[in-house]
């Protein structure tokens, strides 16, 4: 979607007069302090106001709680994440806190490139939700810092509510007759923000088994002033060889701040799997799996039999194992066009300037780097951040207009070891964990 030129360059000259306006006394974020670390590093405070408080217990017995906030350039903003499902005494903390860290959109013809949260005013854009839009849930109005509009910064514009998902699980029992099977919840958390022509909208699922899911989609419009693309730039959408739209990529980061059973001394590990030829007298190829520990800053790759986990540094589940969440990466078309997106994940230091995965606006010393590539420099991890990228090249066609339809993109990250069972399993199951004959 060619993004109208005139539009970006007004958005930015309004941010600028929104800032001086407002400098005297602007803040950075709207939301409750007590959300907010009590000090860099640590784990987000337990509580938040009712007004900016998430909790939800899902029909299958799982709770999700969570404080929101909002924040002049990475939009909504969630912290002190926590998962409770059937059977655990208290929450589980997940997170300290969850965001957008850049969406980065360089077009293929090489006239333009646009890092929409910290240069194009990606917060500032939150639209007003209309009821249908966020069915079965409750719209909460949000203060937006350094609003276009300083006289109305309040906008509707955060829905939250639940959804099925489909099956959870089925499994056939003993007898003929007895299935087993459970249909899945979520809650749904998300926003939508208008930048140019774009209009992203950035969901946030938290599934009953303590899996999140966290997607952004591109909607909105293809720009009509910039059909101008040639063959093998753009994608023709008029009559015949007409109205080339400029291809371009969409690359989304997200800054994921771990704070696994309420420590931020998470530890990061890669696994790596290989797979040999089978030897005489075998029936198949063996598969060795190997665990590295990732104890320093790492730009990482995503291959295939290649995963990571971020392993919690104090807890363990009931079997005595210790918990964990496993990064789980989306499609992607990662772009080499820059440095700072030639990788699937960068696992780097806790440091209070690095807040953005490009153009970062943190308050760094000379030197420190504007990406995240930069700040991968062989430092031991003791509070690590997941900045994860997922890209997506977007060659329009016909069915994008008009309203162009939404393409998503995002990851997961989902429990390893968090229950010492399925969290969903039904109450007469429960005697078979570690079993595999059947009970006599």
């Amino acid at each position: 979607m060619r993004v109208n030129r005139i539009s970006r360059a007004r958005r930015r000259t309004a941010v600028g007069l929104s800032v001086a306006a407002l400098a005297a006394g602007a803040t950075t974020g709207a939301g409750p302090a007590v959300a907010q670390p009590k000090t860099a590093g640590s784990a987000a405070a337990a509580e938040c106001s009712a007004a900016y408080r998430i909790e939800q217990k899902l029909s299958t017995g799982t709770t999700w709680r969570m404080c929101w906030r909002y924040d002049s350039k990475a939009g909504l903003v969630l912290e002190n994440v926590s998962y409770q499902p059937k059977g655990e005494a208290k929450p589980i903390h997940v997170l300290n806190s969850a965001r957008l860290g850049q969406i980065d959109v360089p077009y293929d013809d090489g006239s333009v490139e646009y890092d929409d949260l910290t240069g194009f005013g990606f917060a500032q854009g939150l639209v007003n939700l209309a009821p249908g839009e966020c069915p079965g849930g409750t719209i909460k109005s949000v203060k937006v810092p350094e609003a276009w509009d300083p006289q109305h910064p309040n906008v509707n514009g955060l829905c939250t509510t639940t959804r099925s998902r489909g099956h959870a699980y089925r499994m056939q029992g003993n007898s003929a007759n007895k299935v087993y099977q459970a249909q899945g919840k979520d809650l749904l958390v998300y926003t939508v923000n208008q930048v140019g022509w774009y209009e992203y909208m950035t969901e946030w699922r938290f599934q009953d088994d303590g899996t999140i899911n966290m997607n952004v989609g591109a909607t909105g419009s293809l720009s009509y002033e910039d059909y101008d693309a040639g063959d093998g730039r753009g994608w023709p959408i008029g009559k015949g060889a007409k109205a080339y739209a400029t291809s371009h990529s969409h690359n989304v980061f997200w800054r994921l701040d771990f704070g696994l059973d309420g420590s931020s001394k998470g530890k990061v590990e890669q696994y790596d799997s290989a797979v040999t030829a089978p030897r005489p007298g075998q029936e198949a190829p063996t598969n060795k799996t190997t665990r590295t520990k990732v104890t320093k800053e790492l730009a990482g790759d995503a291959k295939t039999y290649r995963w990571w986990r971020m392993v919690s540094a104090t807890g363990k589940n009931k079997d005595g194992h210790a918990r964990s969440y496993e990064i789980v990466p989306g499609p992607t078309t990662k772009y080499p066009g820059r440095s700072f997106t030639k990788h699937d994940v960068y696992f780097t230091e806790y440091n209070k300037c690095e807040q953005f995965a490009s153009n970062n606006l943190g308050n760094c010393p000379a030197g420190a780097g504007k990406s995240v590539d930069k700040w991968v420099n062989g430092q031991t991890l003791t509070h690590p951040i997941v900045w994860m990228n997922v890209g997506f090249h977007h060659i329009a066609r016909d069915e994008d207009q008009q309203p162009m339809p939404v393409h998503w993109q995002g990851f997961s990250i989902a429990p390893r070891d968090v229950t010492a069972m399925n969290p969903l399993t039904p109450d007469e199951l429960a005697w078979q964990n570690g079993h595999w004959r059947p009970r006599s």
